[in-house]
């Protein structure tokens, strides 16, 4: 954790993308190589992490985190809510159920779902508030794990932060919060800053960044709003470009993440 002249924040990995061929073991090391002390684990990856561990399984994930350095950060689950199909969204809350026992049986503190865009010819307020429901029975459920439910900023439309808001507005459980997620899109309409203000009483324990060595996004102002803000939960690398050299990128951007948190 960054000291306190900076931000209270620490540093992780998403296994999107890079990550997403490591093994378990080499997960672990490779992050506590590369200094980071978190990771969120996304499903479907080679660590193999997923909802159909046994009981046996299940307990020696959490062995590995125990004797590891490394805090199992949370789950990403794929699991979203805007379908208008009733047994789809049945279906998309069962496997966040899932998700949720899987993240308290192997130690982790959060699960991660998603808004994946609005469908057509469904009024946009009906889809957004169809998704803030369904997150308040989910939460209602983790309420039962101690495990927080974490709304990524995503999908085409609805990773607007005036829609994320109306989600917000609707879902209302305490354990409902927001995954910022470092889109081209927080930069739109009235820009950074009053994007984040929308949604920067519900963050949830986790923040999405991406690659810090490039300009593509404004990473110095974000860095201040997260200061600003007195945000001090996880910032966690998620980069969809593949370097040569995975680990090196990794410590690359923890120097520059160093530079951030300690500048603003």
């Amino acid at each position: 954790m960054v000291s306190a002249e900076g931000i209270a924040v620490e540093l992780g990995l998403v296994t999107y993308n890079w990550g997403k061929d490591w093994d378990l073991p080499t997960l672990l090391k490779n992050c506590e190589q590369a200094g980071y002390q978190g990771v969120e684990l996304r499903s479907t990856h080679k660590h193999g992490v997923e909802i159909t561990l046994d009981k046996a399984q299940r307990e020696q994930v959490a062995m590995r985190f125990a004797d590891s350095p490394l805090e199992l950060v949370g789950l990403g689950s794929a699991c979203e809510y805007h379908s208008p199909d009733p047994a789809v969204l049945k279906k998309n809350i069962q496997e966040t159920q899932e998700f949720i026992k899987l993240c308290h049986d192997i130690g982790g503190t959060g699960v991660k779902v998603r808004p994946n865009g609005f469908v057509d010819n469904v009024p946009k307020e009906k889809t957004l508030d169809q998704i803030g429901k369904a997150l308040n029975g989910v939460a209602k459920f983790a309420g039962d794990y101690g495990v927080e439910i974490r709304l990524e900023v995503h999908g085409r439309g609805t990773q607007e932060l005036p829609n994320i808001q109306r989600i917000m507005d609707v879902a209302t459980d305490r354990l409902v919060g927001v995954c910022w997620n470092c889109n081209a899109a927080d930069l739109a309409g009235d820009g950074l800053a009053k994007n984040f203000d929308l949604v920067k009483d519900r963050l949830g324990r986790t923040v999405h960044i991406h690659d810090l060595t490039t300009d593509a996004y404004p990473w110095k102002e974000f860095f201040g709003l997260l200061k600003k803000a007195r945000y001090d939960g996880w910032t966690l690398v998620e980069e969809g470009k593949m370097p040569d050299d995975i680990v090196a990128a990794m410590i690359v951007n923890r120097k520059r993440w160093e530079e951030l948190t300690r500048s603003t």
